[in-house]
């Protein structure tokens, strides 16, 4: 290691995406400093001062690797050595198809992985505008909840309006207070999870039915409540892929029925048939006392949660551990401002990593700062930094931001097959062939990618 190497790269912000950077930067042997302003400034969000904390929900989401491309991101993060992964495989809860993990001893084990670590120092303070000069590899990952002073710090470096929206938070219910008289467990379609083996049996979800009179009830009170106001925040636009239910109410009386409160693979078996609609609970921590209301974000005021919520069958003496909210969430123009390995343009020294870049979800936002992580330990360590393919999960993800994507109507995306290049069909197929080949595009892309991403890996 030479003497260059030894310098510290800073990152600021211990949240996934930080936490995830600092870990590739200590594994590949380059010292760094992990800046963190709680708990000495709290945000809106944030109940610890523990990295990698989960604000929102406490699912990673699909993880099948072969058919879903957030499953997919897992699986190459996995293989690239992410702490966030391995500390999630660790406390992963019952969840049907989806990777959910117990947020405290998650977020525990991500912050005592890195207090331990030689290479790693926390600096526990905010930092206050630009970082100083004689910094000259940092790595911004304060995510959605920056400090204002460093906000419009950012801002005036790049010149650009700020871009926003609203994220947010679902409610928590305590299970002992679900009347499991009117409410059952089952997965969709009785899928087996990621952690089967910790009690899944395809049965992960608690589920509570509504009639038709019921929803359109529902429908009516929703629409009805008291909602917080944001004033000045109002004309944010909202991520489409967390919508507080109001807002999906307000566009039509069947939008929540085709989305979160979708019966589709459910069978009620008091009733003996699929119900109209229904609310799904997600287990929330290991000892299984708390579950998440699935979908349910929500600017209602909290009286008017209590309320409403109420209101559903199976949750009509619900006790809430947390009610829902929602905060604001900033991110740059990163098509026109990052280059191909995250750097500022106008002055790269900087790199962004995690939501901040335009990434909306907690794996993207740590698969963004993986990658930060591992281009400057590269810099660091005098070596050329290489993105990952494009045929990639990672590579896609990080291809989409930083230049694919239209710079003018830039939006947060959530990584999804459609960022990856197709597969061309043999020649001479009939059109039977070739409906049966284009069944297998997911799992095709899947091999492809894992199969590119070791390549990368053995040079990287």
């Amino acid at each position: 290691m030479n003497d260059h190497s030894k310098k510290p790269v800073h990152v600021i912000g211990a949240g996934l995406a930080g936490s995830e950077a600092a870990w590739q930067l200590a594994h590949a042997g380059v010292p760094v400093i992990l800046h963190e302003m709680r708990p000495h400034r709290g945000t809106d969000a944030h109940q610890t001062d523990r990295c990698a904390e989960l604000v929102c929900s406490n699912s990673f989401r699909s993880d099948d690797a072969e058919n879903n491309a957030v499953g997919l991101l897992h699986e190459e993060m996995r293989r690239a050595g992410s702490l966030i992964l391995e500390s999630a495989d660790r406390h992963k809860l019952p969840a049907g198809g989806a990777l959910a993990v117990d947020r405290d001893a998650f977020a525990a084990t991500v912050t005592a992985q890195l207090a331990a670590h030689p290479l790693v120092t926390i600096d526990r303070g905010e930092v206050e505008g630009l970082p100083p000069t004689d910094w000259d590899q940092v790595i911004v990952a304060t995510g959605p909840l920056t400090s204002p002073a460093l906000a419009e710090a950012i801002l005036r470096l790049t010149g650009e309006e700020a871009l926003s929206f609203f994220d947010a938070i679902a409610p928590i219910v305590h299970k002992d207070s679900i009347d499991l008289e009117k409410a059952w467990f089952q997965s969709r379609y009785d899928k087996v999870g990621p952690g089967s083996e910790s009690g899944g049996d395809g049965a992960d979800y608690i589920n509570c039915p509504l009639s038709k009179v019921e929803y359109l009830a529902f429908i009516e009170a929703i629409l009805a409540g008291e909602k917080t106001e944001f004033k000045e925040w109002e004309g944010t636009p909202y991520f489409e892929g967390c919508l507080p239910i109001e807002i999906m109410a307000a566009r039509g009386a069947n939008t929540l029925r085709f989305g979160p409160m979708k019966p589709i693979g459910l069978f009620d078996p008091r009733e003996q048939r699929r119900p109209y609609a229904v609310v799904q609970l997600r287990q929330d921590n290991a000892l299984g006392t708390l579950y998440n209301m699935v979908g349910f974000q929500t600017k209602l005021k909290y009286a008017e949660q209590v309320r409403i919520f109420r209101t559903i069958p199976g949750l009509e003496n619900a006790e809430f551990a947390r009610l829902g909210g929602l905060h604001r969430n900033t991110f740059i123009n990163s098509p026109k401002l990052l280059d191909g390995t995250l750097r500022l343009k106008t002055e790269p020294r900087l790199r962004f990593a995690g939501q901040v870049t335009g990434v909306e979800g907690y794996v993207e936002s740590a698969a963004i700062g993986l990658l930060a992580g591992r281009f400057a330990a590269a810099e660091r360590l005098g070596r050329a930094p290489v993105a990952p393919p494009p045929t990639t999960a990672l590579g896609a993800l990080i291809g989409h931001i930083t230049g694919s994507a239209d710079a003018k109507h830039f939006q947060p995306m959530n990584v999804n097959f459609g960022l990856f290049p197709e597969i061309d069909p043999p020649d001479g197929l009939t059109k039977a062939q070739l409906r049966e080949w284009r069944a297998g595009r997911k799992p095709r892309l899947s091999a492809r990618a894992l199969t590119d991403l070791g390549g990368w890996l053995s040079h990287g």
